[in-house]
């Protein structure tokens, strides 16, 4: 009707006193502490192209906190290794930079390498993450490659690269980084996109229990 009416189709809108019920919103899916360590440490990887491809995948999603949207649109242009960074394109085409873990730089430099020896200069595409035909990434591929990984590790129910993507934020948060840091971290356009990862773990619910209660 707000719409109608903007456009002068109605003349009034019958609705305007109706309140539309709130929803519940729901908790973000993460991995927890022994988790991550468990896909890191516990999981094989091949050595292959492949298998080193989609150890990079996880990790990237893991270290960066980016959107799968932008990894599969990175490109190998956007990665600075000797200044540690990344510049990502986010929502409605804004730029950021984003700090690159060493441990990740690593990765990234054995990937680059298996890479190059896989492809030689035939490699048909700038694109940083790429199919085993060298090719651009599509999103079925990455929510694939993450899917199959984190299955082995949780019982979540959602297993998406969105869920490595709170992972990143939660266990920040957790470690005392500072919320609008997380903020301009993931992207977000303003700071209520963000708080949805300020609950709190069991974990640190059990911590503060058992410190702040008498009996505990």
């Amino acid at each position: 009707y707000r719409f109608l009416n903007k456009k002068g189709i109605v003349s009034d809108n019958p609705l305007q006193r109706v309140v539309a019920p709130k929803t519940g919103k729901k908790l973000p899916s993460f991995l927890n502490v022994s988790e991550t360590r468990m896909l890191f440490n516990k999981v094989v990887f091949s050595e292959d192209f492949e298998g080193i491809r989609d150890r990079i995948v996880i990790e990237f999603f893991y270290y960066t906190g980016v959107r799968v949207s932008e990894v599969a649109n990175l490109k190998h242009k956007y990665i600075n290794l000797p200044g540690l960074t990344i510049k990502v394109l986010g929502k409605g085409s804004k730029e950021r930079i984003i700090p690159v873990h060493p441990e990740l730089k690593s990765l990234i430099v054995c990937y680059v390498n298996t890479k190059e020896n896989e492809f030689g200069q035939s490699i048909p595409s700038d694109y940083f993450i790429v199919t085993k035909k060298g090719e651009k990434p599509y999103v079925k591929l990455l929510y694939r490659i993450v899917n199959g990984y984190v299955s082995l590790v949780t019982s979540l129910e959602k297993k998406s690269p969105h869920v490595l993507r709170h992972t990143f934020a939660t266990h920040l948060l957790d470690n005392g980084a500072d919320i609008n840091a997380i903020k301009e971290l993931l992207g977000h356009a303003n700071l209520s996109a963000t708080q949805v990862y300020t609950h709190t773990t069991i974990d640190k619910l059990k911590s503060s229990y058992k410190q702040a209660h008498p009996r505990a």
